[in-house]
């Protein structure tokens, strides 16, 4: 299993050879992950490094993914998505962890140094936590084909395209479940865009 590389394009079009691997995978079959591995450790990598920037802490959070798939490939279900989605969330949310992470370590070691919070900074931050809320209560009321796009849209940085190419769906649907999803969230929300 080889250095990472940056992927340069849409990780894999939406391909049941990978969902069986990935069956194969939650059985103990080695073989199985090295190809998993192969066809997934570069855009696992680029993904994550798009999020973190950082090289080395990119290619540390893609092994933590990486083994977190050969250790939970049981919970995968192709009936609820494709197995690069699957993989490709859990790096999403790997990274986004690990940014919460030095961004929690960063303001306690800042806090630490300084005099203490003031009341307006502790109710923005309670309203921003609350407000994150929401958001993700929202995204849990949409259709899951609608999350799903959104999310690969959205949180993983993905054009429409390749959103399209990474669902194996066709472009106008990507973009009618986008569109109607985010009207369903401002809805939910009670915005106006």
């Amino acid at each position: 299993m080889g250095p990472f590389r940056s992927a340069s394009g849409p990780a894999e079009r939406s391909d049941p050879d990978l969902d069986n691997l990935l069956t194969l995978v939650a059985r103990g079959d080695q073989g199985a992950f090295e190809s998993v591995y192969d066809r997934l450790a570069g855009p696992v990598y680029g993904l994550i490094r798009k999020v973190l920037r950082d090289p080395a802490q990119s290619e540390e959070v893609a092994q933590e993914v990486l083994l977190e798939v050969w250790r939970t490939a049981s919970r995968f279900d192709p009936g609820k998505g494709s197995a690069v989605t699957w993989v490709l969330t859990i790096a999403h949310r790997r990274a986004i962890d690990r940014v919460r992470s030095e961004t929690a370590a960063a303001e306690r070691e800042q806090r630490s140094a300084t005099a203490p919070v003031a009341v307006d900074e502790t109710a923005e931050s309670v309203e921003a936590s609350l407000e994150a809320e929401r958001v993700r209560r929202c995204l849990d009321g949409l259709t899951e084909l609608q999350r799903e796009s959104i999310t690969l849209a959205y949180y993983g940085g993905y054009s429409y395209p390749q959103v399209a190419a990474l669902l194996d769906t066709a472009l106008g649907t990507i973009k009618t479940r986008i569109r109607d999803g985010l009207i369903r969230l401002r809805d939910c929300l009670g915005v106006s865009w």
